[in-house]
């Protein structure tokens, strides 16, 4: 895989000229959306001065205005910026995914399938409404490997019966084989408890999580401060989970400042890292000649893809049956 330097240079030279393109496609539709939203909030500040004189703020039908404008202001920013975000994801992503590894696929429309998001067992929460984008498949080192965008959701009822959606992930969802065979199941989550409680609280507080497997205690002091392991076989769990393989979870962790889950299922690792937002979707407030902006898709990229290098799942550490 490219060094990051070398995609760096190659997201400057090698794309300037539809960097520079889309740039002029972004400053126009950023005035025209400057023009809308001085227009909307003109109209906005005058329907409160007068629902303010005659009926109060409050009123349900100015919240009703309130909500009107914020959806209304959603649909238009979609309907302006998603001809610029697939020219991005043609003009950019693909050819930047083709400069890491020419053995990837990339489908900016396409998802990778819920049965694979289900199956890491990560979250036990039941999915009613799952969607994606931004799908990469092919091999890497010889190691199959897919990912995408994903936004699952699940199904709520307020007190007055009526449906509220709930995000139960969203973020990049990746899947590879793994080298090492085993029969087990093991899920390394965040641990939230501990870093909130402390060990003893925390300790406690994860045991209670009838919902998984039994706890499973390992002997790195500063893996154990940042995840706990759920598994059905303690020994198997640490023979996935060597101290080799613990120090390049903690060290990729440190790389992302989203949280990061992990589980080993039917022979491979699914990989959730919840960005909380598609990590591949242009904005139209930010240059894209901007470094520190260019930078956030290319480190996206290239922490992703690294991850089967990063982790060595090309190492077979001990041979399948």
């Amino acid at each position: 895989m490219k060094s990051l330097s070398e995609l760096t240079d190659f997201y400057y030279k090698e794309l300037y000229p539809s960097l520079e393109e889309l740039e002029k496609t972004r400053t126009e539709i950023l005035s025209q959306l400057k023009w809308y939203g001085g227009m909307g909030a003109v109209i906005f500040i005058l329907t409160a001065i007068w629902m303010g004189k005659n009926f109060g703020l409050f009123h349900p039908f100015m919240i009703a205005v309130a909500l009107s404008f914020i959806v209304l202001a959603s649909i238009t920013y979609r309907f302006m910026t998603q001809g610029y975000a697939k020219d991005f994801k043609a003009k950019i992503i693909t050819p930047l995914i083709g400069a890491i590894d020419s053995n990837l696929l990339y489908n900016p429309d396409f998802m990778i399938s819920q049965y694979l998001f289900e199956r890491s067992q990560l979250f036990k929460h039941k999915v009613d409404r799952y969607s994606g984008n931004d799908y990469v498949k092919g091999s890497i080192d010889g190691v199959p490997v897919e990912f995408s965008d994903v936004h699952a959701e699940y199904q709520t009822k307020d007190s007055k019966g009526r449906t509220q959606w709930q995000t139960l992930f969203r973020g990049l969802f990746l899947v590879a084989e793994f080298n090492k065979y085993f029969k087990s199941k093991t899920v390394v989550l965040p641990d939230l408890a501990e870093k909130t409680f402390g060990n003893l609280i925390g300790g406690w507080l994860q045991s209670l999580n009838i919902s998984r497997d039994k706890v499973i205690q390992l002997d790195d002091p500063e893996f154990e401060k940042q995840f706990v392991v759920y598994g059905n076989d303690p020994i198997e769990a640490r023979y996935i989970l060597s101290h080799s393989m613990m120090k390049r979870i903690v060290e990729f962790q440190k790389k992302i400042s989203y949280p990061l889950f992990i589980s080993f299922v039917h022979n491979h690792i699914h990989i959730a890292i919840g960005a909380g937002k598609d990590l591949f979707e242009p904005t139209v407030f930010k240059s894209l000649l901007d470094y520190k902006h260019a930078m956030e898709y290319i480190n996206t990229l290239r922490y992703t893809i690294g991850l089967v290098e990063e982790l060595k799942l090309n190492e077979k550490l001990w041979s399948k049956e």
